[in-house]
């Protein structure tokens, strides 16, 4: 199928053709001519890079009417970032409707100029949702007169704790609307909100073709955890053409990374929500450009990010989410092109992705750490690569060629080749020299049958038990539990011993100089939409 077979009008197939449009992805072809002919609310599911933008938005710019000065169209996303860039892309779309008026709404800027927007009646309105609420709030931003509303990346939505807001804007939509729910993931918040706002959605579940799942390579690294740093500049110098994304879990980890990689002289940069608007776009442009070769981010803020020739995908910290691990993968290895992700765990986590093999039916190997000769020969052979291939121009350096053999005329062609090789290469040789090799986190845990019989013996004198108010009923597994306590104390480095899960309440061991802190900061802690009580038993 062509675009052309999609009976678009011409002004919009004029938009998609300058755009290189030519082919549909797989959820373009199953959703454009089914909103183009149907009214019915629609749930559809599909990796990132599969062109769910222009699947929703092509038939949606058919339905304009521009004589109409009215919001004709509410699309939610999560972030600034992925809000700008919808509002573009649909620009881009529709750029030959005469009239079409498009304006984006989001926070972390002042309101008062997108107020002014709101004033002039957009037809489409592409908006996150807690700046949406302000609008409506004030009385700026009147969404009873949508006939559509989409939920773009509503699994983000919700992970970023826009429920309430959700909630209170969906309420106030008109009840005649067509709904269009989009996401990567499913997780059973998503089906709720499907459930109580949506009638009878068509499912779509598409996307495999674009998302790079047959085009990616799955490996790990199992480390010693004061070691993953060092294996990620080996992973970083063993591809010297690597141009990646690296994910962390929180947007400390996200900086503390960022800012050691650009010590060491890597050309790296940090994406994460503390950074302004301003800053976050000059990151994000400098990206997509090629000006910047490794970005470390979280989850969130590299939505919006849309970059298809990337080689790598490193996960410095697992997701706590299985399916977010599927779709930080699939941001490599597209359009037909080869690529790597790679996870850096230590020993605790195999269970991690033992499930994220069996949930996600692929296969992670492990594999060993690049020791300092192996990263050496691949410098080596990447310094001769591109030597071979630079562009030379002759006529430019013609007038310096007689001072460069007078100066080079002591050295035979051998010594050139060594002096030349080594200019760029001492480094590497100076750096991995004596460095020792990262031997596997197992081997690295083994310890005396003495030693092993002490750290047992004084468990319980280490850890303190709390007890919570949640448990099997509420879907709670072990790395929930984790996942609860360096969320609700924002720390990391707190060891957690034995997790016992009942039906209704679990016993957890905390490290005894943090039981306290833990203890309080569980109280009154939100987990998917409980509030959570501790206590020690």
């Amino acid at each position: 199928m062509t675009f052309q077979e999609l009976n678009l009008s011409k002004e919009v197939y004029r938009g998609i053709d300058e755009l290189g449009f030519t082919a549909p992805t797989p959820i373009q072809e199953r959703l454009i001519p089914f909103l183009l002919v149907n009214n019915k609310d629609i749930f559809a599911l599909a990796q990132t890079g599969t062109g769910k933008t222009a699947a929703f938005g092509l038939p949606i710019l058919e339905s304009i009417d521009t004589s109409n000065r009215s919001v004709q169209v509410l699309i939610l996303s999560p972030t600034r970032e992925l809000c700008l860039q919808l509002t573009q892309d649909l620009r881009n779309y529709g750029k030959y409707l005469p009239g079409l008026s498009i304006t984006p709404i989001y926070g972390g800027t002042g309101i008062t100029p997108q107020l002014r927007e709101l004033k002039k009646g957009p037809h489409i309105l592409v908006a996150t949702p807690g700046r949406l609420l302000d609008c409506i709030k004030r009385g700026a931003a009147d969404i009873n007169t949508i006939n559509y509303l989409v939920l773009d990346e509503a699994d983000i939505m919700l992970n970023m704790g826009f429920k309430e807001e959700l909630d209170a804007i969906l309420e106030t939509a008109p009840r005649d609307r067509q709904t269009i729910l989009l996401s990567a993931t499913m997780p059973d918040s998503v089906k709720q909100i499907a459930e109580t706002y949506m009638q009878n959605p068509e499912e779509i579940v598409t996307g495999k073709k674009n998302s790079g799942i047959e085009t990616v390579t799955h490996n790990y690294f199992a480390v010693h955890p004061k070691d993953k740093y060092q294996v990620l500049k080996r992973i970083a110098d063993f591809h010297p053409d690597i141009y990646g994304i690296i994910f962390c879990r929180t947007k400390i980890a996200t900086q503390e990374i960022a800012d050691k990689l650009i010590n060491d002289g890597y050309n790296a940069e940090a994406l994460h929500g503390d950074l302004s608007q301003i800053q976050r776009e000059y990151v994000m442009k400098k990206f997509r450009e090629g000006n910047i070769k490794l970005l470390v981010a979280t989850d969130v803020a590299s939505r919006g990010l849309d970059v298809d020739n990337l080689s790598h995908v490193i996960h410095y910290d697992l997701p706590d989410e299985i399916d977010v691990y599927t779709h930080r993968s699939g941001r490599t290895g597209r359009a037909g092109k080869k690529g790597n992700s790679l996870a850096i765990i230590d020993s605790r986590q195999i269970y991690r992705i033992r499930q994220i093999e069996k949930r996600a039916r692929l296969e992670i190997k492990k594999i060993s750490v690049p020791q300092g000769e192996d990263i050496c020969e691949q410098q080596l052979l990447n310094l001769i690569d591109r030597v071979k291939s630079v562009e030379v121009d002759t006529a430019q350096i013609a007038k310096y060629m007689e001072i460069i053999e007078e100066k080079l005329a002591h050295l035979d062609r051998d010594e050139l080749l060594k002096h030349f090789v080594s200019l760029e290469f001492n480094r590497f040789l100076q750096y991995y020299k004596n460095t020792p090799n990262l031997r596997p986190a197992a081997e690295k845990q083994k310890t005396s049958v003495s030693r092993s019989r002490r750290t047992r013996n004084s468990k319980q004198r280490r850890f303190t038990e709390l007890s919570v108010n949640i448990g099997k009923k509420d879907r709670l597994q072990p790395p929930q539990v984790i996942g609860l306590v360096n969320q609700s104390t924002h720390n990391r480095n707190i060891q957690i011993g034995k997790i016992a899960i009942g039906k209704k309440r679990t016993l957890i061991e905390i490290e005894n100089d943090f039981a306290r802190d833990v203890l309080s900061s569980l109280q009154g802690f939100n987990y998917r939409g409980k509030k959570v009580f501790a206590s020690f038993p």
